[in-house]
This record gives structure tokens, C-alpha cells and sequence, in this order.
């Protein structure tokens, strides 16, 4: 019980965080399965665009913190 209640404790606490995560996760994946069903690419492509998402999270998240540490 008590691993249950320290994952609840823990999602209250980064709730924004657990939203950005999704958000940005579901925008990549409508983005690129919105550009293969237009350009109609090969599978392989489709997959390494996918995995290319866990890339650009972080790549992302990253270049955010260091442009928000420059500012202080």
C-alpha cells in the first residue's frame, strides 16, 4: 500500500510535468503519422521518426533548461 500511495504523492507533486510529457509525446506522434500518411513512406522511416521523438524530447527539454538557466 504504501508504494501506491508514494506514486500518488509523487504524481501530485509533478502533475505539470506528467502533462508536458504527454502533450509533447502526443504531438510528436500525430505530426509524424500525419506526414507519413501524406507522403506515404516507407515503414522503417516511420518507425526511426518514432523513435527520433525520444531524441527530440529530450534534445528539447534540455535546450529549454539551459536557455532558462542563461537568463538568471
Amino acid at each position: 500500500m504504501t508504494n501506491v500511495a508514494e506514486w500518488i504523492r509523487h504524481a501530485r507533486e509533478d502533475r505539470w510535468g506528467i502533462l508536458v510529457d504527454l502533450v509533447f509525446a502526443i504531438v510528436w506522434v500525430t505530426m509524424v503519422d500525419l506526414l507519413f500518411r501524406v507522403l506515404e513512406g516507407p515503414d522503417w522511416a516511420y518507425y526511426m521518426f518514432m523513435l527520433a521523438g525520444i531524441v527530440a524530447y529530450f534534445g528539447f527539454f534540455i535546450s529549454l533548461e539551459m536557455a532558462t538557466a542563461n537568463r538568471e
